[in-house]
């Protein structure tokens, strides 16, 4: 009986996954959910695709880094090039696989040389790294500059980002059950020992970072494809720092608490819009008093599994026979 309870778990996930999205496109193609609302969920797809990737880094292969929004930017413009030229959907999805190539080439050859270093330096050689990306790109003509690039077609939907996202979340929750992931995971504990332990600390350091890259690139191709207008400096220090903010308030070591962070963060800077003179202020208040309070995090190094709503469900129902 336990086997086939076992056996059941991956097609609940498949079920859920599709009600879901299934749900959310009858709710657009009804207009109940509107373009404000769907830029809104586009927003928080994309950083929850940044926010997963980077946290496979920092969260479980230990290595703080700062530059995520450089391999984002990287993604972004090359996507956006390519549609500037080629508007199909084929120059879409083409755009959007050479900006992760190239952005998890870029990681490769940027964490070869950094990932040697620990701590604080390595999150001022990597942010060092995204700052020259941005520069190169405000200085080259083909990205027009500073001015940016404009009236990119969009292709990227509903359908996509939700594809994207899960794609990304389940390539690095198996990565990490795998003997590799495993392996960043230790370095995090203890790097030294790690080491003793006869593990290549560089070769699956810079494996993470590569992996984070490629999904960052992703991310912004997204990005590009959705909100017509690229700007270098959108990708500039305060973007890698909304990101490392979401995996922080996520919990390190979560992928369940990046994506609930990403929503809650969302959802509290649309309810804020309303104030727009105060609105920095009260929602980095907010982030202190949850730190304060919850410093680990909202869910800690812990996950969100079916277990947990199978328990809420029995709590329930005993709550309701005790009546």
């Amino acid at each position: 009986m336990k086997k086939r309870m076992t056996g059941l778990t991956p097609l609940r996930k498949w079920l859920v996954l599709i009600f879901t999205f299934a749900i959310v496109q009858l709710l657009i193609q009804l207009n109940i959910i509107n373009d404000y609302l769907q830029a809104t969920i586009a927003t928080i797809f994309i950083n929850i695709i940044l926010a997963v990737s980077l946290n496979l880094i920092t969260g479980f292969t230990g290595q703080f880094s700062l530059g995520h929004a450089g391999f984002m930017s990287i993604g972004a413009y090359v996507c956006g090039l390519t549609l500037l030229r080629i508007p199909t959907i084929g120059g879409f999805l083409a755009g959007l696989l050479t900006g992760a190539v190239l952005a998890a080439i870029v990681g490769f050859l940027v964490g070869l040389p950094t990932l040697r270093l620990r701590g604080d330096y390595l999150a001022i050689a990597t942010l060092g790294m995204s700052e020259i990306i941005r520069i190169v790109f405000i200085n080259l003509e083909i990205t027009n500059g500073a001015a940016g690039l404009s009236g990119i077609p969009r292709f990227t939907n509903w359908a996509f980002l939700y594809i994207f996202a899960v794609g990304t979340i389940l390539l690095i929750s198996n990565f990490l059950k795998s003997t590799h992931g495993r392996a960043c995971i230790s370095i995090r504990e203890d790097e030294i020992a790690a080491e003793a332990m006869g593990i290549n600390t560089t070769k699956y350091k810079v494996t993470a970072f590569t992996i984070g890259a490629f999904c960052a690139g992703i991310a912004g191709a997204l990005y590009a494809s959705y909100f017509y207008y690229l700007n270098p400096n959108t990708f500039g220090f305060l973007k890698s720092i909304d990101v490392l903010v979401i995996v922080v308030l996520g919990g390190m070591g979560s992928l369940s608490g990046s994506v609930l962070a990403a929503i809650l963060l969302a959802i509290i800077s649309t309810i804020l819009q309303d104030f727009s003179d105060l609105r920095m202020v009260i929602y980095a208040f907010l982030l202190i008093i949850i730190m304060i309070f919850r410093p680990q995090g909202l869910m800690g190094s812990k996950e969100i599994t079916f277990k947990v709503f199978r328990n809420l469900g029995g709590l329930l129902s005993a709550r309701k026979g005790g009546k």
